[in-house]
């Protein structure tokens, strides 16, 4: 994976930078109207808390003194508290969820918009600058808004918890005075400085001992979405797999990539089982310590057994308002370790240094694609090179006419294929200028067609919409490249990838050509699974039917010669310089 560019525009990329959009986005009031309720029903929470605590003063005295009128009429106060608090998380819960959704909705289609524009997806998989771009899409943008909305709204639910029962805690535990040598001290509401010392030590400790969770949680993601990936290209290259008998290669390899999963969980189960010490002896410290914090107040009589109660549980209440950091230690490792890979994501999208031009800039100085309003498609002094900057070939100089027949021929590894992705615009490792028609339409058949997922004419269509074209369109053009078979399966949905042979997805892509009538179009070993009869079909239907379309060729077969006037030589850099 490429390190983060010292000095990007993008270094500052912070966590409220990745959250602060969605807020002022055009959902913005709905969003702020649903984290408004939400945050009432919070607040109103901490209040029919705050009568609980009064509530076990009354109840446990009434106890200690055989009321028993009081005890019936605090039994019907518990039940109001009960069904105030049962409603009140039941919606809340509710609510959150609610905006939660919406969030991730509008994050996603962001996200989604920022990877597939500008061609970001093909340059992060071309660069290798960010690992499963998929998970951190469906999976680190669910964990973001998620995750951010528990901590934060707990944090503040906390927050205002706290406060609320620190005044009750300072007023109920009054003062405790003492004797140290021959001098008397005095400590005003000393069960909330006892809460305080109570949680920070904890809190200090939690953290020494578990801070490497975040990046530990960081690896553990990736390692995951790795293997999830392996396991995905054995689905969809299952037929060759096949063919080849690699079932025990592939099984190995599997292993392997599983094997760092169970690395990196070792070192998980290491930090947790320190992490569980810690945390559970602290809670369970704090189910004693209140009481023993409280027992000068109540062995001395200064308070009833029902103060005893109410002190004591509101004492448990600030300490674990104060424990809010160690309670969400491991929700904060992980959170943190999705707001790195986010973080990371978000800057490879949008880092200008590595975003490539097709509308007059340069990559690095590198190729140069300009769009201009001839009709021509010029190539001015174009050097290939490889991305570590080695060369790869020198193409030269040339037009492309409109209606002009090209066949681009050399040896293997010449970079033929690596010519058609610079005249796409992406491929910018290189040297030279590329003048575009502005307003032609260009289209780049590869070798393997992509079929989309879904009905048949979807495939035949794409990437236009399939409404654009009829049926009776599809069919015909269908009948022309030699698929007859298929003319009738258009509204069929599979796997078409899965479905079709190689020959037959080469004519399917053929006749999607001819849907889409580009004004230059450019085939890239595009013919080559099909047999010569169905070869010279496909380049006689082409040239029929599309005469002013420019059609540039890459090809190996002699017998293509005859369809092309023109031959575009491609030889590698160094042997070209030899010779």
């Amino acid at each position: 994976m490429t390190e983060k560019p010292t000095g990007s525009a993008d270094t500052d990329i912070t966590a409220w930078g990745l959250i602060k959009p969605y807020w002022v986005s055009e959902d913005r009031w709905r969003a702020r109207g649903l984290l408004a309720l939400v945050i009432a029903m919070n607040m109103t929470m901490v209040a029919a808390n705050v009568w609980f605590n009064s509530w076990q003063r009354i109840f446990f005295d009434a106890i200690q003194q055989y009321n028993y009128p009081v005890f019936k009429s605090s039994l019907l106060q518990f039940t109001v508290i009960a069904m105030a608090l049962i409603l009140l998380g039941s919606y809340r819960t509710y609510f959150r969820q609610m905006l939660e959704f919406r969030w991730r909705q509008w994050l996603t289609t962001k996200y989604l918009h920022d990877w597939l524009g500008d061609r970001a997806y093909y340059r992060i998989e071309r660069d290798r600058l960010a690992d499963n771009p998929d998970q951190r899409v469906s999976v680190d943008l669910q964990a973001l808004a998620s995750a951010t909305l528990n901590l934060s709204l707990g944090l503040l639910s906390t927050t205002v918890t706290l406060f609320s029962f620190i005044v009750i805690l300072w007023n109920l535990s009054g003062a405790l005075a003492f004797h140290l040598f021959g001098t008397e001290f005095s400590i005003p509401g000393y069960m909330v400085w006892a809460a305080l010392v109570y949680a920070a030590i904890g809190s200090y400790v939690t953290h020494k001992v578990n801070h490497p969770l975040v990046s530990i949680n960081y690896q553990q993601q990736r390692v995951e979405a790795d293997f999830r990936f392996s396991l995905i290209r054995i689905r969809e290259n299952a037929d060759q797999i096949a063919l080849y008998q690699g079932e025990p290669a592939e099984e190995q390899a599997l292993k392997g990539v599983f094997g760092h999963i169970r690395d990196n969980w070792r070192l998980i189960m290491r930090f947790t089982r320190r992490f569980n010490i810690v945390v559970i002896s602290y809670s369970q410290l704090a189910i004693v310590f209140p009481y023993i914090a409280a027992a000068p107040k109540y062995f001395s009589k200064s308070i009833t057994f029902g103060m005893y109660q109410q002190v004591t549980g509101a004492f448990g209440t600030v300490s674990d308002s104060f424990s809010w950091f160690i309670n969400n230690y491991d929700s904060l490792a992980e959170w943190r370790a999705t707001v790195n890979r986010l973080r990371e994501f978000h800057r490879v999208m949008g880092d200008q240094h590595l975003r490539e031009s097709v509308s007059g800039g340069t990559y690095h100085g590198g190729i140069n694609v300009r769009m201009t309003d001839t009709r021509t498609l010029t190539i001015d002094d174009l050097r290939l090179q490889h991305p570590d900057g080695t060369p790869l070939s020198n193409i030269g100089s040339f037009d492309i006419a409109p209606k002009s027949r090209w066949l681009v021929r050399g040896p293997s590894g010449s970079g033929k294929s690596t010519l058609m992705r610079s005249l796409a615009g992406l491929w910018p490792f290189g040297e030279g200028t590329i003048d575009a028609p502005a307003g032609a339409k260009l289209m780049f058949v590869p070798q393997r067609a992509y079929l989309p997922i879904g009905t048949l004419k979807a495939a035949l269509a794409y990437p236009s919409d399939e409404s654009v074209f009829t049926d009776e369109a599809c069919r015909e053009v269908l009948t022309a490249c030699n698929l007859p078979e298929l003319a009738d399966r258009l509204a069929e949905d599979a796997h078409w990838e899965r479905t079709l042979s190689p020959g037959e997805q080469q004519r399917l892509a053929a006749a999607r050509v001819l849907l889409q009538k580009p004004d230059y179009l450019f085939l890239d070993e595009a013919t080559s699974a099909l047999d010569p009869d169905n070869e010279t079909l496909i380049y006689t239907v082409l040239n029929e039917r599309l005469p002013d379309t420019a059609i540039v060729s890459v090809a190996h077969r002699k017998s293509l010669e005859a369809f092309h006037t023109q031959t575009i030589l491609v030889e590698r850099a160094l042997e070209r310089a030899a010779a």
